[in-house]
C-alpha cells in the first residue's frame, strides 16, 4: 500500500481548487469527494492511489483523514486561502489557490483521471455528490468513522455477468469430480 505522500496530496487539492475555480458548486464537501474518487480511481485503474491519503466514512461521505492538517499547511503558507460564502441554507468552505500546482509531481494518467473526475462531478451540488458517495459499497461496509479500504473499488452490487456464472459453474463441476 502506497505511503501518504503530504506534498502530492497538497498539490493535488491545489489542482483540483485550480480546475474548479469557475464551479460554483464547489466547496469542502465535494473537494473530499473528488480527491476519494481520485484516489480510488487511480487504485483501480494503476495499481496505487495518487495520495496515499486515508479515507474515513463520515456522513457527508468519504473523506481524507490528513485533510484538515495538510489544509492548514496550505493555508499557513499562503499557497490556498478558505473563502466561505453564503451558499443555500449554509456555508460554503471553498479552497482558492493562490499559486499554480506542481504538476510535474504527477504522471499523466493521474492527472487524466482527476480531471475525469473533476469532470464528472462538475454538474453535482455538495448534496448531490454526497448522496452518490453513498452508493459506493466501501462507504456502505464501513462503519462511522472508520477506514474505507482502497480494495473496496473493486466491490460490485451489479449483476454477474452470464460468462461469469457460466465460468463458475464449470469451475464448481471440476471442484466437485476431485
Amino acid at each position: 500500500m502506497k505511503e501518504f505522500d503530504e506534498a502530492k496530496f497538497r498539490e493535488l487539492v491545489l489542482y483540483i481548487a485550480d480546475k474548479s475555480a469557475e464551479d460554483p458548486r464547489f466547496g469542502a464537501v465535494k473537494l473530499n469527494k473528488i480527491l476519494y474518487y481520485s484516489d480510488f480511481e487511480a487504485f483501480r485503474r494503476l495499481g496505487e492511489s495518487i495520495t496515499g491519503a486515508t479515507y474515513r466514512k463520515l456522513s457527508e461521505g468519504p473523506a481524507p483523514l490528513q485533510m484538515l492538517q495538510q489544509r492548514r499547511v496550505l493555508l499557513d503558507s499562503g499557497a490556498a486561502k478558505l473563502v466561505q460564502r453564503p451558499y443555500f441554507t449554509g456555508t460554503q468552505h471553498r479552497i482558492v489557490a493562490e499559486r499554480r500546482p506542481q504538476e510535474e509531481l504527477f504522471c499523466s494518467s493521474e492527472l487524466k483521471i482527476v480531471d475525469q473526475v473533476i469532470n464528472g462531478m462538475w454538474h453535482l451540488t455538495a448534496r448531490e455528490a454526497s448522496e452518490f458517495s453513498h452508493k459506493e459499497l466501501g462507504w456502505q461496509a464501513a462503519q462511522m468513522g472508520e477506514v474505507i479500504p482502497y480494495p473496496t473499488v473493486w466491490l460490485n452490487s451489479g449483476p454477474i455477468p452470464q460468462e461469469a456464472e457460466e465460468y463458475a459453474a464449470e469451475v464448481a463441476v471440476r471442484l466437485g469430480s476431485r
